[in-house]
């Protein structure tokens, strides 16, 4: 499904370095600077912290392995119900393309960002950040991926090129918007 039609409208995202605080609208840094302070354990004299995570009844930790496609945005989704985050193994690289959380069935186009990841820390998205699956520079490039299983189970709700459930809103840009999102990827 790569490769979009060339009569559609194009518009070009500028791929910007992810930082705490261009990313704080969508959600926060694991790793490297953290803009949001940890939540200290009661045990250890507060030297443990803990970043939250919201739906943490149904949770499926995987490791997605992820080859280089085609720099174009296709699909965006969001989750009702918890935050997504994705954590990079290996160290290296990896581009998000999210706009903040909004009413409506789709984001406004000029909040849609793309931010790269140095490979040195992950993201915990807030509940109903839009994003599109992470795209690579490099074939064979390792992800976390925390989610809740119910947006899993709703990914298999298809409705023509769209899934949507519960927890799941996954829209199809080109379809909806006539448009296809170009990514500056090196």
């Amino acid at each position: 499904m790569d490769g979009a039609p060339a009569s559609l409208a194009r518009r070009r995202l500028t791929v910007e370095p992810a930082t705490p605080e261009a990313l704080a609208p969508m959600g926060e840094m694991i790793g490297g600077p953290l803009v949001t302070q940890s939540r200290p354990l009661d045990y250890y004299n507060g030297r443990i912290g803990m970043v939250g995570w919201v739906g943490a009844d149904d949770v499926v930790i995987s490791v997605a392995r992820l080859k280089c496609r085609a720099p174009e945005v296709r699909w965006i989704e969001r989750h009702h119900k918890h935050t997504q985050s994705f954590l990079p193994l290996g160290g290296r690289p990896f581009v998000l393309v999210m706009a903040p959380p909004c009413a409506g069935a789709m984001p406004p186009v000029e909040s849609i960002r793309a931010f790269r990841f140095d490979g040195t820390a992950g993201f915990l998205m807030h509940v109903g950040t839009w994003h599109e699956f992470p795209f690579v520079e490099t074939d064979d490039t390792d992800v976390v991926v925390v989610l809740r299983g119910e947006a899993l189970r709703d990914l298999k709700n298809v409705q023509g090129t769209e899934a949507h459930g519960g927890d799941l809103d996954k829209n199809d840009l080109q379809a909806r918007l006539g448009l296809v999102l170009e990514l500056d990827l090196p």
